[in-house]
């Protein structure tokens, strides 16, 4: 049985966690970390502050905030404990902060947690290398009312793979409103839309002449990401230090001897 350190485990996707490893049945939240005072109930032991916890654990699954990043990363350095990064909204300090821990610890990044978003950044990057630079690429993502972060990280997830597979360095462009220009060849652009409980829409547009290809995802509730993250909960046991992400995991369920 997997033991899980779950931090924000009082938030939406912290309690579509502890409903996913108890149908899992692979996994058990042996204890959680949340400032929330609505713990009434709560099926684990819950702390303050993850320096509370000295019990046992296999992997730290985070799904707090980004500003505890640093905290989290110097406690599973501290322990050796390999850690799920499930937040988004990184700073370029604390991004760092998470390559860096990867030298002494396992550490796994991404900014979703849905295996079928993160097969559509494959079969995307496969297409703009195809495609070639005359088709224009175009991004829109679509979150519920309450999302704080705009764009979205998958989208800039997405747009940051496709880098990989461009002739040309890519520029973000992320409003046009106030520009009366033809669109520039080497734009990407990232749309965002925000309105009532959508959980999470990503397109992916290839504009051609006279033709357009799409690409899409969409999540129908949060245990997709609850179910993501313990995927890669479970990659991350036994792995050696390093940087890790939902490409490996992807990669290693094609091929299972990675």
């Amino acid at each position: 049985m997997l033991k899980i350190l779950l931090t924000g485990c009082a938030g939406r996707m912290g309690r579509a966690v502890i409903e996913a490893a108890k149908e899992n049945g692979r996994a058990k939240i042996v204890a959680g970390v949340d400032i929330s005072e609505n713990l009434q109930s709560f099926p684990c032991p819950v702390y303050r502050s993850v320096y509370d916890y000295a019990g046992d654990a296999d992997v730290i699954v985070d799904f707090s905030h980004y500003s505890l990043t640093r905290d989290l990363l110097e406690y599973a350095v501290k322990r050796s404990l390999p850690i799920v990064i499930a937040t988004t909204g990184h700073t370029a300090e604390e991004s760092l902060a998470i390559k860096r821990a990867g030298e002494f610890i396992p550490v796994f990044y991404s900014r979703n947690m849905s295996l079928g978003i993160n097969l559509i950044i494959k079969l995307a990057k496969t297409a703009a290398a195809m495609l070639g630079d005359d088709w224009d690429i175009e991004i829109i993502e679509k979150h519920h009312k309450k999302k704080l972060d705009a764009p979205s990280g998958t989208a800039l997830m997405i747009a940051s793979a496709l880098e990989d597979s461009l002739s040309y360095q890519p520029v973000y462009t992320y409003d046009r409103h106030h520009e009366h220009r033809e669109r520039e060849k080497n734009e990407i652009g990232i749309h965002t839309i925000r309105g009532g409980t959508i959980v999470g829409e990503h397109e992916v547009i290839f504009a051609g002449k006279d033709e357009v290809l799409t690409l899409s995802h969409s999540a129908a509730s949060r245990e997709v990401f609850a179910y993501g993250a313990l995927r890669a909960a479970e990659f991350m046991r036994g792995r050696t230090p390093g940087n890790y992400n939902m490409n490996d995991l992807v990669s290693s369920t094609i091929s299972p001897d990675n």
